[in-house]
């Protein structure tokens, strides 16, 4: 360093502090012993790479080094005289960036880039990781992930899930009434209901032409499994065979539950009663009904596929009224999938719910107990009964409806029979 500022170093590491005649004793240990012969100070220690010809950068540098006068030694001060200022050193220009050869990095994209760019500081680099690569880079590689993932067809669905988000968030989209919200039923419940009733359940459907494309029509199912999926199975079937949304008429207790309540008022679902009925049949809903309840789907296995009492045909009533077709549905498979072999009634009381099960796997195994068994479902809708060829008031009359009721639940109750004896196993 030729520019170096040498300070005399006297006791304490200040200057001045020597006797003037001769160097303190802090500044005699550093100086070299006699007869050993000093080494020129270097910044990079001695090798054998010396003997190379140096660069011609090198060269430059030394050769300014060496015009530069060499810093004179200060002469040592005297006893409690005031340090001597030293000139301020001469500024040196910065010496230019470095330039790198980098490769296009944009060849593939069809955009060309410097041959040459600057060399990024250190700071840079350690600030922004990043910073160097170019945003064409970024939407290729994000296209290609695209592509990877949702196929060649992936713009148009990234758009319409982008148009989804947008009305979501202005408000821009449509609820009936009764909480009923399409969109979202289609997006979201249908595409994971269906994976389940394909997949896993393997769902057969029989009948589809017996269920009206347009027009009010009441569809009448058995009521099993411990747990209701029948009736998510049943609107997934419906949704993807005939086209049509099934409108559930739910118990009281479903609504009440925190999250299970929403749910089920987006997913179309209402509470099973006659006024609610009766508009949703009058406005051309497909509407769904259980007529065996909480009976139905908490009986033991042991009385699986026995159907329970179907009310006191309330169903029927809502029918008669509005002139709507009754379709009978069967559905084998859901009886095995919560195998019900006790219960624990004083919990239900406490908890306020019809049931507590215990089946085969729950609460044994705990969270992988709800897990419920693959079984072969088929569902098989039968010939639609006509209620409009009844009189105003048929409604009104007892043992007509009563008729009527029994006559949905021997078709429901032998189809089932018949049924089982076409199903090869359980979970075949």
């Amino acid at each position: 360093m030729a520019d170096a500022e040498i300070i005399p170093i006297g006791t304490r590491g200040r200057p001045g502090r020597g006797t003037g005649t001769r160097p303190s004793s802090a500044a005699r240990g550093l100086a070299p012993k006699s007869g050993t012969p000093r080494k020129p100070a270097s910044d990079a220690p001695a090798t054998t790479d010396a003997a190379k010809p140096a660069s011609p950068a090198a060269k430059q540098s030394s050769e300014q080094a060496s015009k530069q006068p060499e810093a004179p030694r200060p002469a040592p001060a005297a006893k409690k005289s005031a340090p001597r200022k030293q000139a301020a050193p001469k500024p040196v220009a910065p010496a230019p960036e470095p330039v790198i050869a980098t490769a296009s990095l944009l060849d593939g994209f069809g955009q060309d880039a410097p041959s040459t760019v600057p060399a990024a500081r250190t700071e840079e680099r350690g600030l922004s990781p990043l910073a160097g690569i170019p945003v064409g880079d970024w939407l290729a590689a994000f296209q290609h992930a695209a592509r990877e993932l949702f196929g060649d067809q992936w713009e148009p669905q990234l758009a319409r899930f982008l148009a989804f988000l947008r009305r979501r968030l202005t408000g821009d989209y449509t609820v009936d009434e009764y909480g009923f919200d399409a969109e979202v039923t289609e997006r979201f419940f249908m595409a994971a209901l269906r994976p389940i009733a394909q997949k896993w359940f393997r769902i057969e459907v029989r009948g589809v032409e017996n269920i009206p494309t347009e027009g009010g029509a009441l569809v009448v199912s058995n009521h099993s499994g411990t747990i209701p999926v029948d009736g998510l199975m049943t609107m997934v079937s419906i949704h993807d065979h005939a086209g049509r949304h099934l409108r559930p008429l739910g118990a009281d207790l479903v609504f009440r539950l925190p999250v299970v309540g929403s749910l089920a008022r987006k997913g179309g679902a209402t509470l099973a009663c006659n006024e609610d009925a009766e508009r949703m049949l009058r406005g051309g809903e497909l509407v769904g009904v259980w007529p065996e309840g909480f009976k139905g789907i908490g009986k033991p296995f042991s009385e699986r596929y026995k159907l329970q009492r179907f009310g006191r045909g309330g169903f029927v009533s809502a029918a008669l009224r509005t002139g709507v077709p009754i379709i009978p549905l069967s559905v084998v498979g859901a009886e095995e999938i919560y195998p019900l072999v006790g219960n624990i009634p004083s919990l239900a009381r406490l908890l306020g719910v019809p049931y507590i099960p215990i089946t085969p796997f729950f609460p044994l195994l705990g969270p992988l107990g709800l897990v419920p068994l693959p079984s072969k479902w088929l569902l098989e809708f039968g010939e639609p009964i006509r209620t409009d060829e009844y009189d105003d008031g048929a409604a009104e009359d007892p043992m007509l409806v009563f008729n009527v009721t029994d006559q949905v639940r021997e078709t429901i109750q032998q189809t089932l029979y018949s049924l089982l004896m076409q199903r090869e196993s359980v979970f075949k």
